[in-house]
């Protein structure tokens, strides 16, 4: 089974660093993964939803890191 967040973690975090105007903080990004919208699928759903979505997104796990790494490169 894997977790799939509902809409992207990604997507979200984007969304409220926008929304706050400066760059989020690790605490910052911890709680909204905390408190963000998932469901739990089979890997065959998880692996379509991600490639119907076209990008791969935040592992929860790593979100911190994952999430530096794409506002380091974006």
């Amino acid at each position: 089974m894997s977790i799939i967040f509902v809409p992207p973690l990604i997507a979200v975090l984007l969304s409220k660093e926008i929304e706050k105007g400066f760059p989020l903080t690790e605490q910052e990004v911890n709680t909204i993964r905390d408190n963000a919208t998932a469901i739990v699928v089979d890997a065959n759903t998880a692996l379509a939803l991600v490639e119907n979505r076209g990008y791969r997104d935040i592992n929860p796990e790593k979100c911190w890191e994952e999430w530096a790494d794409f506002r380091r490169d974006r």
